[in-house]
């Protein structure tokens, strides 16, 4: 039975196999990553990898655990300020700050995030939906005009869900028709109409 990592050096290991697995899918997909081939990349044995993981479903849950782990970090970090603004600001900042993640060391979670759809991270979608839903709620109590909108809920989820699926697919492509700036600025613009345009039905 794989042993949790106690010593630095152990926890460095370990570091180093989940890091090499985000590469390692990157590369050769989720079908195509072994873990010979994750060890390999990583720099250390087989049998080292074996010590902490048992197979590599195991590497790809600890790559998911990090992965929301930052997207929920990169969440509650934005949301202070993300919820004083005005729709339009706050869309173009999370999509800034989203795409920093994604850019990370190298693009390792950009590389890997075509594959998340065959991933099982339900527990860790989870994670990151209730940290969107955090920000919603910050958000509304900053706009409470809002709370009119039955269909908030619903919008909500189609356009996180959309906007983030959209830029990963940009980012994804080596050859983007429009820059990202303009996606953004896209988004940003779409939410906005959405939202003032279910206002004023409210309102009617």
């Amino acid at each position: 039975m794989p042993r949790k990592p106690s010593q630095e050096r152990a926890k460095a290991t370990v570091e180093a196999i989940v890091s090499a697995g985000f590469i390692a899918v990157g590369r050769d997909g989720l079908a195509g990553c072994t873990t010979r081939g994750i060890a390999e990349i990583a720099g250390v044995g087989i049998g080292s990898l074996y010590e902490y993981f048992t197979d590599k479903n195991q590497i790809f849950a600890a790559m998911g655990e990090q992965l929301a782990g930052d997207v929920v970090a990169m969440i509650r970090d934005s949301t202070p300020a993300a919820a004083q603004l005005d729709l339009r600001s706050m869309v173009l900042l999370l999509a800034k700050n989203f795409r920093e993640l994604l850019e990370r060391n190298d693009g390792r979670y950009l590389h890997c995030a075509r594959h998340v759809v065959q991933m099982d991270l339900q527990k860790q979608l989870a994670r990151i939906d209730k940290a969107l839903l955090g920000m919603a709620m910050q958000f509304v109590m900053h706009h409470p005009e809002l709370l009119r909108l039955q269909r908030l809920p619903a919008m909500s989820y189609l356009f996180i869900h959309g906007g983030v699926a959209a830029v990963v697919r940009h980012l994804s492509d080596p050859h983007p028709t429009i820059s990202f700036d303009a996606l953004a600025e896209g988004l940003a613009l779409m939410v906005e109409h959405s939202l003032q345009g279910e206002l004023r039905a409210a309102a009617a």
